[in-house]
C-alpha cells in the first residue's frame, strides 16, 4: 500500500492559498481515481482507493502544516509502514510556478511541513513531489507569501502543475521514482 500525503492547512479559510498545493494535489488524485475522502481518523482527512492496481491512502493532515509530522508519523506506526511507502506532496517556494521537482530524499530544505514529517518518521528518506508556488516577493513576509492566494493569471499554470503532479503519482507507482523524475523534473 502507498501512502499519498498531500501537505497544507485546514479550513475554508486556507483554500486555494500556496501552502494548500498539496492538498489541492490530493483533491485532484481523489477526484481523477474516484477516491472519496471520507474518513476522519489518525489527524487526518483520508480516502482509501487504487492507482494503477496499487492500494493507495490518500492523506491531508488535519493538524496544520507545521504539525503535520504528527498525523504522518502516527499512520506509519499504526500500519507498520516503511518511509518506502510514503509520497508527499507539498508547496516549493524556490520552485517557479508550474514546476515540480520529484526526489527519493532530501532535507527539509526550510519548510515546516517536511521538517515535521522528517522529525516524526526519524529519516529524510522518502519520496516527495514539490509543486512550484513562485518566488517569494522582495519585502513580503513569508508567512504572508505563502497564504495567499494566486492571482488571475498564475491560476491556469497552477491547475496545470496540479495535473501533473496527479500524473507524476501514477508514475511512480507503476514505474517507480526515477522514471518519474526523468519524465517531470
Amino acid at each position: 500500500m502507498k501512502i499519498i500525503v498531500g501537505l497544507g492547512n485546514p479550513t475554508r479559510e486556507y483554500e486555494g492559498t500556496r501552502h494548500n498545493m498539496g492538498f489541492s494535489a490530493i483533491y485532484q488524485i481523489a477526484d481523477r481515481y474516484n477516491i472519496k475522502m471520507n474518513i476522519a481518523k489518525h489527524k487526518s482527512l483520508i480516502g482509501t482507493g487504487i492507482i494503477a492496481g496499487e492500494k493507495v491512502m490518500l492523506v491531508m493532515p488535519q493538524t496544520y502544516m507545521n504539525l503535520s509530522g504528527e498525523a504522518v508519523g502516527e499512520i506509519v506506526r499504526f500500519y507498520k509502514l516503511s518511509p518506502a511507502d510514503i509520497i508527499i506532496l507539498y508547496d516549493d517556494i524556490d520552485l517557479d510556478i508550474g514546476k515540480l521537482r520529484i526526489r527519493a530524499k532530501g532535507s527539509a530544505g526550510g519548510h515546516n511541513g517536511i521538517k515535521s514529517i522528517i522529525s516524526h518518521i526519524g529519516t529524510e528518506t522518502f519520496d516527495r513531489v514539490r509543486i512550484g508556488v513562485g518566488h517569494k516577493p522582495e519585502g513580503w513576509d513569508l508567512a504572508d507569501f505563502v497564504l495567499s492566494r494566486f492571482s488571475k493569471d498564475e491560476l491556469p499554470i497552477v491547475r496545470e502543475s496540479v495535473s501533473r503532479a496527479a500524473d507524476a503519482i501514477e508514475v511512480m507507482i507503476t514505474s517507480g521514482i526515477e522514471a518519474a523524475m526523468n519524465k517531470f523534473n
